[in-house]
């Protein structure tokens, strides 16, 4: 069995092909149980986020996973090979520990992943398909990201990816306070986002959600107010900036939607942010006059500040890193010997009840208890020192002395030359 991470990111791929190995939140019980069903893995998790898409694996066939994540997508190897990467034991585990401390996100330092890494594991534990094996190596990446974060400072002096779509429209218009603010979905991410334009005070802020109840609960933290999606073609007109983020496999909002915006605007300028992965707006909006397009791309730039000044840090959490890769990885030696063990103590357990069966035997024919623990101790011990004994009598050469050694090592011998 081999543990394997599957994966492509912001590092490998474009968000037009990232968008099409997305899963969705409410397709993964499903993602997980098709791919353990196919008998691709063993055990699974997947992990998806606006960044990354990244399956980790307990697997016989290093290809096998691949082939379900195409065939699941609808696209063929030669659309996907050339943008992925794929880690096997200890390079696997490595990467996790670095996704995790956010060594490998956008924002360099950033904490969000965390959170994303653990909704993932819960979700494979509810699918049953979170194993020994991959529980032990997310229990030690969660462990690793915590020392990281406590010992170095990796995460100070960064731009979130919501602190950075405030500055984006800043770049447009010159106040914040005088816009009115659309926010299209109500997760995570929108949150995030609604905080960091709250603290400017706009003149409005509107959460258009599927659900209006969600979409009003999250409302009323900022002082603002809900519609339903349904709203969204009438409605859009009146709003300077939009940012959306849902889970929606198809865009929301299309050009023809925004064209009728554009010009019930009068041609007053639109910011709009799409943080979706599928993409929520139509990538032809961009070529409108008058609409500011961006993607969660085109923020990278921005949440450069700091680097230099984390980038120090990170050398000293992949140093950590790199020790706690160490220690997985003779776990994963460890591991890997426990089916030889329990074939070990099968056999001993084998040889144990045959004797006591003879033993028994003896007894209920009357035979004297002293002869026949005698007669029993004796059948063990011959049993148990037979295939050692048998190993240092054959055999020569390098192979027989490296047995030598292993036994004397083994007993702790010290025989006399």
């Amino acid at each position: 069995m081999h543990l394997l991470a599957l994966g492509l990111n912001h590092h490998t791929a474009p968000l037009s092909i990232r968008e099409k190995l997305a899963f969705p939140a409410e397709t993964l019980p499903h993602a997980l149980d098709s791919l353990v069903a196919s008998q691709a893995a063993r055990e699974a998790a997947i992990v998806s986020t606006c960044n990354r898409t990244e399956i980790y694996c307990l697997s016989t066939d290093p290809h096998a996973a691949l082939d379900w994540l195409c065939q699941f997508h609808g696209l063929s190897r030669a659309e996907v090979e050339p943008y992925l990467y794929r880690l096997e034991a200890a390079q696997a585990a490595r990467h996790a520990f670095r996704v995790a401390s956010g060594l490998d996100s956008m924002v360099l330092g950033e904490t969000q992943i965390l959170g994303q890494l653990k909704d993932a594991v819960r979700s494979a534990e509810s699918a049953g398909t979170l194993g020994t094996l991959l529980n032990g190596l997310f229990q030690r990446t969660f462990a690793v990201a915590k020392e990281v974060r406590s010992s170095t400072a990796v995460g100070s002096s960064s731009v979130s990816m919501s602190a950075a779509a405030v500055k984006l429209a800043e770049q447009i218009f010159p106040s914040v306070s005088e816009l009115n603010v659309l926010f299209v979905g109500a997760g995570e991410m929108i949150e995030l986002v609604a905080t960091h334009f709250a603290a400017r005070n706009p003149s409005c802020i509107t959460v258009a959600n599927r659900t209006l109840e969600r979409g009003q609960r999250l409302a009323e933290q900022f002082g603002g107010n809900a519609i339903t999606l349904a709203e969204l073609p009438e409605a859009l007109a009146r709003y300077d900036v939009v940012v959306t983020s849902t889970a929606s496999q198809l865009p929301i909002i299309g050009k023809g939607m925004v064209e009728r915006a554009i010009k019930a605007r009068r041609h007053r300028p639109m910011f709009m942010l799409d943080l979706a992965v599928p993409r929520d707006i139509e990538l032809e909006v961009d070529k409108l006059d008058d609409v500011f397009l961006f993607s969660v791309d085109d923020i990278a730039g921005i949440v450069e500040v700091g680097k230099e000044a984390r980038q120090q840090a990170a050398a000293e959490a992949e140093s950590i890193i790199q020790s706690r890769v160490a220690e997985f990885n003779d776990w994963l030696k460890k591991r890997e010997t426990v089916p030889l063990i329990r074939a070990l103590r099968d056999e001993a357990e084998r040889t144990r009840r045959h004797a006591l069966e003879g033993a028994m035997k003896q007894l209920a024919r009357g035979d004297a208890p002293e002869k026949v623990l005698e007669a029993l101790s004796v059948q063990l011990t011959n049993k148990l020192m037979h295939p050692p004994t048998q190993a240092l009598s054959s055999g020569s050469g390098a192979e027989h002395d490296a047995q030598v050694q292993t036994i004397a090592r083994l007993y702790r011998l010290h025989p006399e030359s």
